[in-house]
C-alpha cells in the first residue's frame, strides 16, 4: 500500500476576490477521485497553511501517469460558494518516493479558462510513501513501467528504454522550470547565460525554500544529461537543478515569510562595470532607470488669441497618452514657467514629443503654437555632466508651418534618476493628479531642527506684592516655552522673599525665535492661583554653555506685576527673581530611544567630531504590498521615508502599484558606528487633496551599522511587518542595497572605547524621569517642525519613525524581555551544568583533563590570565565560521508577536488614559496585580539573601557571628603558615572529588548561610 503526501505550505500575492481588496483562500487537492481541502484563511492574500493531505495510491507503478490537481479557491460565503483563484496540475512522474528527496517547490498559479484572472504562486511539497516491507526503488519501478508500456496497444507514445531511463532518473528530484513568455517585472532571479545558452529560450527557475535540515545546503550540481520536459502543456515542466548563478533563498525557521532574503539585483556595484558608465561611481547601488526630460523654461512674443487682446498661456507636454501641463499665467505674453517633466522610457508610447502652447479659456482652450521633437534624435546626458542648455524654438501652427510670432525656450534630453531635475520634475506615473497634490508625490530631503536643553535654575525672589498681605504665601514658579510647561514645588519660606533653589530643563530648537515666560504665582485655593509677577525673555538672548565645569553666574530679573484681571498695578518698586539661564549645548538631545538612536553628537558644532565613514542606501523596490485603498477601488500609493541623524529623506510616491520600483540612492555621514538607520514604507493618502487624512503604515526596517562589514554591499529583501490590534501582519517586502564605507579607520576603532553619549551626560547627568519627559517633548518639536515643510512630513510619519510609544506598557514586550533574560541565564546554567558534570565525573576523561589543567595553573599561576585570553581568542576565531551573513532584522519570534493573545494586543494598543469598559480594566488590573505579586516575591527573596550576607558580622545572631569570627581567626593563622599553592590544591581537589565521597545533603557553608537571620520577619 502506498500513500501520496501533499504538504500545502503557503501562497503569495493572490488575487483579491471579496470586493474589499482581500480574499479568504483555501486549497483543494484532487487525486484519483479523492478530494481533500485545507482550512480557510480569512482575509489573507498571502496565506500560510502548513497542512499535510494524505491520499491512497492504488498502484504505485501507475503513479507516473496520474495527475495531481491543486486548486485555490476563495471562500465567499462560509463554504456555500467559492471563487476560483488559480490551479496547478502536477504530473506524478515528478513525485519522489521518499521524504528526503522531496523539496519545497513554488508553482505559479495557472488559469482555468481564457477569461480567468489569476496571479500569485503556491508552495507545495509532494512525495510518496511505500508502506510495504520490501525495499522499493522508484527509479527501477519507473523504468520497468516505461519498458512495459510499450507492449500495450492503447498507449499513444513510444519511448526508447535508454532515453526513458535517463528521463525518469532526472525527473525524480529536480526543481521546476517554466517557459517564461512574459517579462519578469521586479523579479530578482538572474541566470547567467554563457556560450551557447544565450541562444536558447529564457527559462525561469523555481528554487526551493529551505526548511528544517534540507534547506540549508548548497544547490545540487546541474545534470549532465538534457532535462526531461513533458510534452503535455497543462503540467509544470521539469528542468535541471539551478546553477550557482541562480539566487538561492535559504530561510531558516518555521516561517520563512518573516525572514530576510539575500538578493542579487543588477546594480553597478555588483555587476562590475566600474568605469564603463559615469553613473557607476556615484549612483551604483540602484538600477538605472532612463527618463525623457522636458524642461519648459519660458516663452516670449506669444500671439494674442482672444478678442479682448489678452493671453493666458500654459504649456502642454504630450508623449503618447501621457500629458503634463504647466500652470497658466493671466494676461502675460512673456511667461516664465521653469518646470520640468519626466517620462519613463519604459512606458513611452510614441516616437514624437508634442509641446503645445495654449490659451486658457472658460469654454475651450485656444491653440497658440506647438513644437515637435523626434525621440530618436534626443541627446543623452549623464551626470556629472553640466545641465543641458535650453534653446529657443519658434512655434509652428497646426499645419506645421513656422509662425511669425512666438518662441519658447526648451531643453529636451534623455537622462537617469541621477539627474538634478529628477526630484522636482513632474513624473508620468502621476499624470492623473492635480497640481496641488503633485508636490506630495515628489522626492525630497528634510533636516530636523537642531535641539538644545534649556536649563532654568530658579533660586529666589524678593519683594513680592501679594493682593492680601495678611495671609501666608504659598508661592511657586511656572516656566513655559512654547507648549512645554514646568512647575516648581511650593517654597518652604511663606513670605514675600521665597526661595526654591530648583533646576528644570526644557527643549529649545533653532532658530531661537520663541520666548521664555517665567511667572511667580500664589496658590490661593484649589484651582485658584494669582500671578504675582511675570517676565518674558527672548530665547536668542540666553547664553550657551559648552564647558562642563564652569557654571554661568545667576542674574536678577525684574518682574512685571499684574493683577488677577491682567491689569498692571502701580507700585513704588519692582519685584525681582534670581535666575540662572543657559543653553546646555554639550548635551545630545534625545529625540528617539537610546537603543536604536541614529545620532549621538552634542548640540554644539564645536564639540562635534569628524565623520568616520559614509553610509549609502539604495531604495530599490517593494514587492507584494497589500492594497491599502481597496475600499476606494485602488491599490497602494507607496513611498519610503529614511531617517539617520538629522537628515530625513522621502522618495517619490508611486501611484496605484503593489510592486513599486523607486531606485533612489541617498548618502549620510557617519560619526558613530553604533547607530541605527530606520527606513519606513507608507501609503500616501493626500494625493487626492484630502488634508485631514492620515498616511497609513506599511512597515519599517531598522539596520544597525555596527553589524555591517565595511565596503561590503548588502542587497536584501526585508519583510515589512506591522503589529496591529488584530496581530502580526506582513504587508510586503522592501528591497534595499546598503554599503558602509569607512574613511577613518583609527577614529572608528577608538570610537568603541569612548562613551556612548557626550561628556556632559556623565558629568552632570539628567535623571531618567526627566529624560523620558524631555524625549517626548523633543519628538513633538521635531514632528511640528517637519510638518511645516513643503511637502510636509506629517506627524504620524515622524512618530512612527521615532517610536513615540516604545516606552508604553506592553505585556507582550514584557514577555519578550523576560525571555531575553532567560536566554542569557541559560548560558550561565550551561556552565554550571558542565562544571557539575566535571565534579560528578560524568565524563571521566574530561574530568581528568580538568584536574591536569588545574594543577598546571596552580603550579604556574602566571599562566592563568594568558590562558583565559588565549581561550577567548580561540573561541572568537572558531565562531568566525558561523558569523551572521545577513544583517539583523526585527525578529517576530523574539518579540513574542506570533502568539500574542488578543487581549494583550487590545491592551497594548489602548489609549492613554484608557478608553476600555470598566469590567475589562478591572480584569487587566487584577492580572497586573498577579504578575506584580510574583515579581514582588522574587525581589523579596533577593533582598533576603542580601540581608543574610550583611548579617554575618552584624551580631544580629550572636552565635552565628561568634562562629564566623572564630573561624576567620583560625583561617587567618592557617593561611599564614600554609603556602597558597597547597591551599589551592586542597580546595580544588575537594571541589572536584569523586561522587563516592559526596553526600546528597547540602554542604555545611550552605546550611550555615540559610540559617542566618534576615529582616523579612520585621515586615508587616
Amino acid at each position: 500500500m502506498a500513500k501520496l503526501v501533499v504538504e500545502v505550505l503557503d501562497s503569495v500575492d493572490l488575487l483579491p476576490k471579496d470586493g474589499q481588496g482581500s480574499s479568504s483562500p483555501f486549497v483543494e487537492v484532487e487525486f484519483q477521485d479523492q478530494r481533500q481541502r485545507t482550512a480557510t484563511k480569512f482575509k489573507e492574500l498571502s496565506p500560510f497553511w502548513n497542512e499535510k493531505l494524505v491520499f491512497n495510491v492504488k498502484n504505485p507503478r501507475d503513479l507516473s501517469d496520474e495527475t495531481i490537481e491543486v486548486s485555490v479557491y476563495n471562500d465567499s460565503k462560509h463554504g456555500h460558494q467559492k471563487n476560483f483563484l488559480g490551479r496547478v496540475r502536477i504530473s506524478g512522474m515528478s513525485v519522489p518516493f521518499s521524504e528526503e528527496e522531496s523539496a519545497v517547490q513554488r508553482y505559479p498559479l495557472d488559469k482555468r479558462g481564457i477569461f480567468s484572472r489569476v496571479k500569485g504562486d503556491i508552495a507545495l511539497r509532494i512525495h510518496a510513501v511505500i508502506q510495504e516491507s520490501k525495499s522499493f526503488d522508484p527509479v527501477e519501478e519507473v523504468l520497468q513501467h516505461v519498458n512495459g508500456v510499450e507492449n500495450h496497444h492503447h498507449h499513444h507514445h513510444h519511448r526508447n528504454d535508454d532515453n526513458s531511463y535517463a528521463k525518469a532518473t532526472e525527473s525524480i528530484a529536480t526543481p521546476l522550470q517554466e517557459v517564461n513568455t512574459n517579462k519578469l517585472d521586479d523579479e530578482y532571479q538572474y541566470v547567467e547565460n554563457q556560450g551557447k545558452n544565450k541562444k536558447k529560450k529564457e527559462l525561469r527557475t523555481f528554487y526551493s525554500i529551505g526548511t528544517g535540515s534540507h534547506g540549508g545546503g548548497p544547490p545540487p550540481p546541474p545534470a549532465e544529461k538534457p532535462a526531461f520536459v513533458e510534452s503535455r502543456s497543462d503540467f509544470a515542466k521539469a528542468g535541471p537543478a539551478p546553477s550557482a548563478s541562480v539566487m538561492q533563498m535559504q530561510v531558516p525557521g518555521p516561517k520563512p515569510e518573516f525572514a530576510v532574503v539575500e538578493t542579487r539585483p543588477p546594480v553597478a556595484a555588483r555587476m562590475g562595470y566600474w568605469g564603463r558608465d559615469k553613473t557607476a561611481s556615484t549612483y551604483d547601488l540602484v538600477e538605472q532607470m532612463h527618463f525623457l526630460y522636458v524642461s519648459v523654461v519660458k516663452a516670449r512674443d506669444l500671439p494674442v488669441m482672444d478678442i479682448s487682446g489678452s493671453l493666458d498661456p500654459y504649456v502642454e507636454v504630450k508623449v503618447g497618452n501621457y500629458k503634463g501641463v504647466t500652470k497658466h499665467f493671466e494676461k502675460n505674453a512673456n511667461p516664465v514657467w521653469k518646470q520640468a517633466f519626466a517620462f519613463s522610457k519604459e512606458r513611452l508610447q510614441s516616437n514624437l514629443i508634442e509641446i503645445t502652447v495654449k490659451d486658457k479659456d472658460l469654454v475651450k482652450d485656444d491653440f497658440v503654437g506647438k513644437v515637435l521633437f523626434d525621440i530618436a534624435e534626443i541627446p543623452k546626458r549623464v551626470p556629472p555632466d553640466s545641465p543641458l542648455a535650453p534653446q529657443w524654438y519658434r512655434l509652428a501652427d497646426k499645419k506645421g508651418d513656422k509662425m511669425h510670432h512666438g518662441e519658447i525656450m526648451l531643453a529636451v534630453w534623455m537622462g537617469t534618476q541621477a539627474d538634478e531635475a529628477f526630484p522636482h520634475a513632474w513624473h508620468s506615473d502621476a499624470h492623473n493628479i492635480n497640481q496641488q497634490s503633485l508636490a506630495s508625490t515628489r522626492s525630497i530631503v528634510y533636516f530636523s531642527p537642531k535641539l538644545y536643553y534649556l536649563r532654568v535654575h530658579i533660586i529666589a525672589a524678593q519683594d513680592l506684592v501679594p493682593s492680601d498681605r495678611t495671609r501666608p504665601l504659598e508661592t511657586y514658579v511656572k516656566v513655559q516655552l512654547g507648549h512645554q510647561l514646568r512647575l516648581t514645588r511650593p517654597s518652604p519660606m511663606r513670605n514675600i522673599n521665597p526661595e526654591w533653589n530648583e533646576e528644570t530643563d526644557v527643549v529649545a530648537s533653532e532658530p531661537f525665535d520663541e520666548y521664555i515666560v517665567i511667572s511667580v504665582e500664589e496658590r490661593i485655593g484649589p484651582g485658584k492661583d494669582e500671578v504675582l509677577g511675570r517676565i518674558i525673555i527672548p530665547l536668542r538672548e540666553v547664553p550657551q554653555r559648552v564647558e562642563t565645569a564652569k557654571m554661568l553666574d545667576p542674574r536678577w530679573f525684574a518682574l512685571c506685576s499684574r493683577g488677577t484681571g491682567g491689569e498692571k498695578k502701580e507700585v513704588k518698586f519692582a519685584s525681582r527673581i534670581l535666575l540662572r539661564l543657559c543653553l546646555d549645548s554639550g548635551y545630545h538631545v534625545l529625540d528617539e530611544s537610546t537603543h536604536f538612536s541614529s545620532d549621538l553628537q552634542p548640540s554644539s558644532k564645536h564639540l562635534r567630531k569628524q565623520s568616520i565613514g559614509i553610509l549609502e542606501v539604495g531604495i530599490l523596490s517593494a514587492r507584494n504590498l497589500q492594497p491599502m485603498k481597496s475600499r476606494e477601488g485602488k491599490l497602494t500609493d507607496a513611498y519610503c521615508v529614511a531617517k539617520y541623524g538629522n537628515k530625513w529623506i522621502r522618495t517619490r510616491t508611486l501611484l496605484d502599484s503593489l510592486h513599486p520600483r523607486w531606485n533612489e540612492q541617498y548618502t549620510w555621514e557617519v560619526h558613530d558606528p553604533c547607530t541605527v538607520i530606520t527606513i519606513g514604507v507608507f501609503d500616501n493618502c493626500h494625493v487626492n487633496g484630502k488634508d485631514d487624512a492620515r498616511d497609513q503604515r506599511i512597515g519599517k526596517v531598522r539596520i544597525r551599522l555596527s553589524t555591517l562589514e565595511t565596503d561590503k554591499i548588502y542587497t536584501h529583501s526585508y519583510p515589512l511587518l506591522v503589529f496591529s490590534p488584530s496581530g502580526l501582519m506582513k504587508h510586503g517586502e522592501l528591497h534595499l542595497a546598503i554599503r558602509f564605507s569607512c574613511t577613518a579607520w583609527v577614529n572608528m576603532v577608538t570610537q568603541y572605547g569612548k562613551p556612548l553619549l557626550p561628556k556632559m551626560h556623565y558629568v552632570q547627568p539628567i535623571s531618567v524621569r526627566h529624560i523620558d519627559w524631555l524625549r517626548h517633548q523633543a519628538m513633538q518639536i521635531v514632528a511640528a517642525k517637519l510638518a511645516r515643510a513643503e511637502p510636509p512630513l506629517r506627524k504620524e510619519i515622524v512618530e512612527y519613525m521615532l517610536d513615540v510609544d516604545y516606552h508604553m506598557w506592553s505585556l507582550r514586550r514584557s514577555k519578550a524581555n523576560f525571555f531575553r533574560i532567560m536566554s542569557l541565564l541559560s548560558g550561565i546554567s550551561y556552565i554550571y551544568r558542565w562544571f557539575d558534570g566535571i565534579c560528578y565525573w560524568k565524563n571521566p576523561l574530561t574530568t581528568i583533563l580538568v584536574h591536569i589543567l588545574f594543577l598546571m595553573l596552580v603550579c604556574y599561576p602566571e599562566l592563568i590570565l594568558s590562558t583565559i585570553f588565549l581561550y577567548l581568542f580561540v573561541i572568537g576565531l572558531w565562531n568566525y565560521r558561523s558569523r551572521p551573513r545577513l544583517p539583523p532584522h526585527m525578529d517576530a519570534r523574539l518579540s513574542q508577536a506570533e502568539n500574542a493573545h488578543p487581549d494583550e494586543l487590545s491592551e497594548e494598543f489602548d489609549t492613554f488614559p484608557t478608553s476600555q469598559p470598566t469590567d475589562l480594566v478591572r480584569m487587566r488590573y487584577d492580572r497586573l496585580r498577579s504578575v506584580a505579586g510574583r515579581v514582588q516575591t522574587v525581589i523579596g527573596d533577593l533582598a533576603t539573601q542580601g540581608e543574610r550576607f550583611l548579617s554575618i558580622l552584624s551580631w544580629r545572631d550572636p552565635r552565628a557571628t561568634a562562629i564566623i569570627i572564630v573561624f576567620a581567626l583560625i583561617s587567618a593563622v592557617f593561611l599564614y603558615v600554609t603556602p597558597f599553592q597547597v591551599v589551592a590544591v586542597l580546595f580544588g581537589l575537594y571541589t572536584l572529588r569523586h561522587p563516592r565521597f559526596r553526600r546528597k545533603l547540602p554542604s555545611v557553608p550552605v546550611n550555615f548561610f540559610k540559617r542566618l537571620s534576615a529582616r523579612s520577619d520585621s515586615l508587616l
